[in-house]
């Protein structure tokens, strides 16, 4: 039986053997509470600390501005909802195209009576900087700007440094969303400052179940979770040891070999690209795709048929695994909020192929010869 091909990298990646055996060693060994002042609970104190300098390091940051959380959508809601209750938000700027759980977090605050404007995104998914700019010169109250690096579903990158800049000059707070770019991208918040950053570790072959939020020094914030008073009072709950240091692991690994990962990427994308061009007929191709892109995201679409209309069930029994669109949400699939944000035709079957550095040449030939015979 020939291996199942997975396209879905961007809804979650799978975990680094180096990780498994890490965390494997901390769940069997190091199996302390650490926050117990006896050996066991030290040791385990000792392996969060080194994970936090290890994240820190990844992004030019002080360690005390790291908070580990269950994941990037805890981090989003702590941002978004912190901001506005601590930090007196009473506007917030972003897109149509952000993630479930900053949309569902902004449509919260939002029925609080926080003011959330929308920035235009055109067919390719990109935000318009002039009128950022306008509605910030326009908005005298306290205001925070929630926008991704990356997008997951059109790999559509945002000129994040510009965004920071005009942060930094109109006094508002920035709120970065960087999962899908966090181990791919060189990120350092004292060169792009922001308020918030937040991260994943299952997006870059780490555990899911875990990640961080950055949360820059002059941001004095309480906690969204009330207990005890683990990392340093921000987030109440046992920190999970193993699956801490399973991210720093994963983001070390990521960051040390990102080039020649993205360089692998970058070489698949095009030869991918050019078999569907060359083998599917009326293929179109989303999001900024020969601009600002993400290699790893490759979003494209189809005629809808009766045969394109269950094309991602075919897929599954022909050994694909593939998104038509975000995988965050839940099982069912549904329309997608950015798909219809970009203008995407009724009459189009959209599909999302989501690469990584462990993607084979030979794995993309035998999926396009497979969707060649099922649309």
């Amino acid at each position: 039986m020939k291996k199942r091909i997975y396209l879905d990298h961007a809804a979650t990646t799978p975990v680094d053997p180096e990780v498994v055996a890490r965390m494997t060693q901390i769940w069997t060994e190091d199996y302390g509470n650490p926050s117990s002042i006896y050996a066991e609970g030290r040791k385990a104190r000792m392996i969060i600390e080194d994970a936090r300098k290890t994240v820190a390091h990844g992004i030019n940051a002080s360690l005390g501005e790291i908070f580990f959380t269950s994941c990037a959508t805890e981090a989003n809601n702590m941002a978004i909802k912190n901001a506005v209750r601590d930090l007196g938000v009473e506007v917030i700027i972003s897109a149509p195209t952000e993630h479930h759980s900053v949309w569902h977090s902004l449509l919260s605050v939002e029925s609080q009576g926080v003011k959330v404007l929308y920035l235009d995104v055109d067919e390719k998914g990109r935000i318009d900087l002039g009128q950022l700019k306008a509605l910030l010169e326009a908005t005298p109250q306290k205001k925070l700007i929630s926008l991704m690096y990356v997008n997951n579903e059109l790999g559509t990158i945002h000129p994040v440094q510009a965004i920071s800049d005009l942060a930094q000059a109109h006094d508002a707070y920035f709120h970065m969303d960087a999962v899908q770019a966090l181990g791919s991208y060189e990120i350092d918040v004292q060169a792009m400052p922001v308020s918030f950053l937040t991260c994943s570790a299952h997006k870059f072959n780490g555990p899911k179940g875990v990640g961080f939020i950055y949360i820059n020094g002059n941001n004095i914030i309480k906690p969204l979770l009330d207990g005890g008073a683990q990392e340093r009072n921000m987030r109440a709950g046992t920190e999970n040891t193993a699956q801490i240091a399973g991210l720093a692991l994963a983001f070390r690994k990521a960051l040390d070999s990102r080039e020649k990962r993205m360089e692998h990427i970058r070489a698949i994308r095009k030869h991918l690209m050019e078999k569907l061009v060359s083998e599917i007929p009326d293929i179109q191709f989303h999001g900024d795709y020969d601009g600002t892109y993400h290699p790893k995201i490759l979003s494209i679409s189809l005629p809808l048929t009766p045969k394109t209309e269950i094309l991602l069930f075919n897929l599954d029994i022909n050994g694909v695994c593939a998104s038509g669109g975000s995988a965050c949400s839940s099982g069912v699939e549904s329309a997608s909020h950015v798909l219809k944000a970009i203008g995407l035709p009724e009459n189009r079957r959209a599909l999302r192929l989501s690469l990584s550095h462990l993607t084979t040449r030979e794995e993309l030939n035998r999926f396009v010869q497979i969707l060649k015979e099922n649309v």
